[in-house]
């Protein structure tokens, strides 16, 4: 087998293992997981939500680098989005 073709192949398993989405969140998870993320509310950066999000490119619908509230609110649904911690958030506040 050629060198370049089993690389690749190994390469495209690992990225279909790490590309599956987890377990869809209700809206209250949901919403922790987003106060942990954006804490003011506003638009994320995808350097940002790895922390959050399990494949960015899969939640920033429009490609524009950047994940709003209404994209993780669909990410969550979708199982993309990591729970958050809710005693971290009540801490934040």
């Amino acid at each position: 087998m050629n060198l370049a073709i089993f690389v690749s192949s190994v390469a495209l398993i690992g990225a279909t293992f790490a590309a599956d989405p987890g377990k869809p969140l209700d809206e209250a998870a949901c919403k922790v997981a987003w106060t942990m993320a954006s804490p003011d509310g506003k638009t994320i950066s995808k350097d940002k939500a790895v922390d959050y999000v399990i494949n960015c490119s899969m939640v920033d619908s429009d490609a524009d680098a950047a994940i709003s509230e209404d994209e993780f609110k669909k990410g969550c649904a979708d199982g993309w989005i990591k729970p958050g911690d809710e005693a971290t958030v009540r801490d934040m506040n």
